[in-house]
């Protein structure tokens, strides 16, 4: 599920909302697609206890025996026991910059309904981990050092659930949330998990389209 959204705002905008200084943030451009393995901002931690913004790309990365490996681009509240994601989770939670993000319905073609927090798109954030990832990311591929991310994702609003009745991705949208999930205890992060209310998001835009384009519905 999501895999697919936008950063539609500018490099400005970003580092204010995130209280993140212009000296630690590279160039960021607004997306109106961001799709797996593309580089995009998150927001984390820096080691003198400072917020940055880095380039990451999206997408944890599971090797496969005999296969290329597979981008995990969000992870399930109720998994973080696995191994896979439980470390990154206690020791390197991330905010992942968005102003929507796309569902699709149907087949042949796909509608994608696009979900943001008011047609002017807002600046928020998806709750996520990183990690530096060394391996390959194709198969028999070079080893690299690779930043990735990853966001969490819970149970669906009843809006969200017209589109996805299974899950909807951990919305935050306060700079007390930007801190507890950034800072906070385990426990901490934990009590900021919940679906985003329904009647404070809607559906801006839905059609073939892959990207969000700032288009009304219909």
């Amino acid at each position: 599920m999501c895999n697919m959204r936008s950063m539609t705002k500018t490099r400005e905008t970003v580092g204010k909302l995130f209280g993140v200084s212009d000296n630690r943030m590279p160039v960021v451009e607004p997306m109106a697609g961001i799709y797996p393995a593309n580089d995009a901002p998150v927001v984390r931690m820096a080691e003198d206890g400072e917020r940055e913004v880095i380039l990451s790309s999206w997408g944890f990365v599971l090797p496969q025996k005999d296969k290329a490996p597979k981008r995990v681009t969000n992870f399930r509240d109720d998994n973080l026991g696995s191994p896979f994601w439980r470390s990154s989770f206690e020791n390197r939670r991330c905010l992942v910059p968005t102003t929507s993000f796309a569902e699709p319905k149907g087949r042949s073609p796909a509608i994608w309904h696009w979900f943001a927090l008011g047609r002017d798109r807002p600046l928020f954030a998806f709750a996520g981990i990183w990690r530096v990832f060394r391996g390959a990311v194709k198969k028999d591929g070079p080893t690299v050092d690779l930043a990735v991310h990853s966001f969490m994702t819970t149970k669906p609003n009843s809006l969200v659930a017209t589109v996805h009745p299974n899950r909807m991705p951990v919305i935050l949208t306060t700079e007390e949330e930007f801190d507890t999930w950034l800072n906070g205890t385990v426990d901490e992060a934990r009590a900021l998990v919940r679906s985003y209310p329904a009647e404070q998001m809607e559906i801006v835009q839905y059609s073939e389209k892959k990207v969000d384009l700032l288009e009304q519905p219909g």
